[in-house]
């Protein structure tokens, strides 16, 4: 039988080495290739050998993304959120990267800005990427989770985080967020305003349901009736918060505090009340939600709600993991829900009535 031609040896590139430039100059099969590195009882100790050999000399690595679709799993866990700026959903991409490393797993990051359609787009595109697993924050236009039913429908381990559909049957880690707007509220009543306002949002959405729930429970256990003049529902924009500020300071009686859902929209407020003559905080207080960059920087500097985003990242990708390894068996949903720290700044603090920097929950 006439011997085998001897290939040409690798030739040095920029470009990584193929388990197809390995074959070609042992002059095998990649099949040969494939199951001497993962060490298959079909191919010899001698193969395996050079098989290995070779790999070192050209510092071969293998292409786990392409190796896990063709064996229909993966060591990905896709991510869902609404947008990466700010710093929240930043610092929770954070502690998700954090934590799934460390498990052995690498993230896919997607955006939905906003939009639903977009947000079923990118859930197509995880689940053809073969993701072991899915963490998701839910749009501002999202309605409806019939897309997401149809992803536990195929078995796909999903795991909800800040912004989460209605009901108990679904995984999720989530802020206290009406616990937030209980201690926003009641630290505001601690400095003496009584005239509290509500910059609210989006109230499909669970977060800013809950956080106006927290403001309506501290006004009802201090034996105050709510306003609804002085609840504003906008989209959390500072722009939002600004006219909002209008409409508040035109009525009859304005409000001496304002506790908003969120920090830009807090933000729009302030420079809104300033733009009026109003001073923050001695006659209008004013307090924020989520912490963001800008709150240390501001003048006053803005109290507000911090969400422990990292923490979050992290919780989600243990319970996604939980879900993961229990693999068919029945597993029955959990719900985390994460303590809030109210950070108390200048803008809410009347001087006769100051508080420690940073109040913690009890």
């Amino acid at each position: 039988m006439a011997s085998r031609k001897k290939q040409a040896p690798v030739p040095a590139s920029t470009n990584p080495v193929s388990m197809a430039d390995l074959a070609r100059e042992l002059g095998v099969s990649m099949t040969t290739i494939s199951r001497a590195l993962s060490d298959h009882h079909s191919i010899g100790p001698a193969m395996k050998q050079k098989v290995l050999k070779l790999a070192k000399k050209y510092n071969y690595q293998p292409n786990r993304l392409a190796s896990a679709l063709r064996k229909g799993k993966s060591q990905l866990i896709g991510i869902i959120v609404p947008y990466i700026e700010g710093r929240f959903f930043p610092s929770v991409v954070h502690g998700i990267e954090t934590a799934a490393s460390r498990a052995g797993y690498n993230v896919i990051i997607c955006q939905s800005n906003e939009d639903v359609d977009q947000e079923r787009r990118n859930l197509d595109i995880l689940l053809s990427a073969q993701v072991a697993g899915i963490l998701v924050s839910m749009s501002r236009t999202t309605l409806e989770a019939d897309h997401f039913e149809t992803v536990r429908g195929r078995g796909l381990p999903l795991v909800f985080f800040d912004r989460v559909p209605e009901g108990d049957n679904v995984n999720a880690v989530v802020l206290d967020d009406q616990e937030g707007g209980y201690v926003s509220t009641r630290h505001l009543l601690s400095q003496g305003a009584r005239r509290i306002a509500h910059l609210a949002g989006p109230q499909h959405l669970n977060i800013y349901k809950n956080r106006l729930q927290g403001y309506r429970q501290a006004l009802h256990e201090a034996g105050m009736a709510p306003d609804e003049q002085l609840i504003v529902h906008t989209d959390m924009s500072q722009e939002q918060g600004a006219a909002a500020m209008r409409q508040l300071l035109a009525l009859p009686a304005p409000p001496d505090a304002v506790f908003a859902a969120g920090d830009y929209s807090a933000l729009g407020a302030m420079q809104e009340a300033r733009r009026q003559g109003r001073r923050v905080p001695q006659d209008v207080s004013i307090s924020g939600f989520s912490n963001e960059a800008f709150t240390l920087i501001t003048e006053p500097t803005l109290t507000t709600v911090d969400q422990r985003c990292e923490e979050m990242g992290q919780a989600a990708v243990r319970l996604l993991l939980d879900v993961i390894e229990a693999g068919t068996a029945p597993f029955t949903p959990r719900q985390v829900a994460l303590r809030p720290e109210l950070l108390v700044r200048g803008s809410s603090v009347r001087a006769a009535k100051a508080e420690p920097a940073a109040a913690h929950l009890s």
